[in-house]
């Protein structure tokens, strides 16, 4: 289930089209006949009164913006610089689900780097300027093939790579990813340990839970599309769950470069204790 700020792409767009609009036409238009008016009216006052009080009350009722540039126009230099942040430079998100943990934890507030994959037109989604592409390792903020909103995991496959996972060991093109155990997570659940991965220049954690049902399969990558996969290797709905286990290179939004803030469910105040670079 979508929420408001799912929309919020199409908001800020048209939003900024609309206020625009406004302010261009008050630009064009409005703003020219407001001059021509003040000019009538010096014109047709005598010299010696463009000082007095009901003069200059006159031409600052003139003056005076409609009440749709105020309300409308006024918020356009303000919601194109967003939009241009927003959409080619940096965007923020909120994690949702714990399919990170433990590089992602559930009310880490992200940044994500909209340019490193490629400039994209807001909302369409369509690249216009090639910059760069995912590579092993990358945390990256999709749309999945199934579902209409965000979903952030790690890239594991490349487009012709032959990604295999069995018995909790994950595999490319035949050779085993390295991974080191570092130990239980939790005394009371001993099953659930962590382990230090490497996947391209990536070094970082990942959780498996040694005594739940492995997600065994290989996938062959196809070409335009990547295979994802949670750091929460046991708890994460990802490539290997899919009935469409890609991501089409259309669906990329951008790769999560920082947590910039934490902040627990409920009533509670932010932190800044997890604020770092994503690795």
């Amino acid at each position: 289930m979508q929420s408001a700020l799912d929309y919020l792409p199409e908001f800020l767009l048209y939003g900024t089209l609309l206020t625009g609009a406004i302010w261009f036409y008050d630009l064009l238009v409005w703003r020219k006949q407001r001059l021509a008016a003040v000019k009538a009216l010096e014109a047709e006052t005598p010299l010696g009164e463009t000082e007095s009080d009901g003069f200059l009350y006159a031409r600052e009722e003139i003056l005076r913006e409609p009440l749709i540039m105020e309300w409308g126009g006024s918020f356009f230099p303000v919601l194109a610089v967003v939009l241009v942040l927003r959409s080619f430079v940096v965007e923020p998100f909120v994690i949702p689900s714990g399919s990170m943990i433990p590089t992602l934890e559930i009310g880490d507030y992200i940044l994500v780097n909209k340019y490193d994959y490629g400039l994209r037109l807001p909302v369409f989604g369509t690249k216009v300027l090639d910059v760069g592409e995912p590579e092993r390792g990358d945390v990256m903020v999709f749309f999945p093939p199934h579902e209409d909103r965000y979903f952030i995991k790690r890239v594991v496959g490349l487009p012709g790579d032959l990604v295999a996972y069995r018995d909790k060991r994950l595999t490319i093109n035949g050779e085993p990813v390295p991974a080191e155990l570092i130990g239980s997570v939790f005394p009371d659940y001993p099953p659930l340990v962590a382990a230090e991965e490497q996947l391209g220049d990536a070094l970082h954690l990942i959780h498996v839970d040694t005594a739940s049902r492995t997600r065994a399969g290989e996938w062959r990558v196809p070409e335009g599309h990547y295979f994802m996969m949670g750091d929460n290797r046991d708890n994460s709905h990802d490539s290997r769950a899919w009935e469409v286990p890609f991501v089409p290179e259309e669906n990329i939004v951008g790769r999560a470069i920082a947590v910039w803030m934490h902040k627990e469910p409920g009533l509670s105040w932010p932190s800044f204790s997890r604020n770092g670079m994503i690795e």
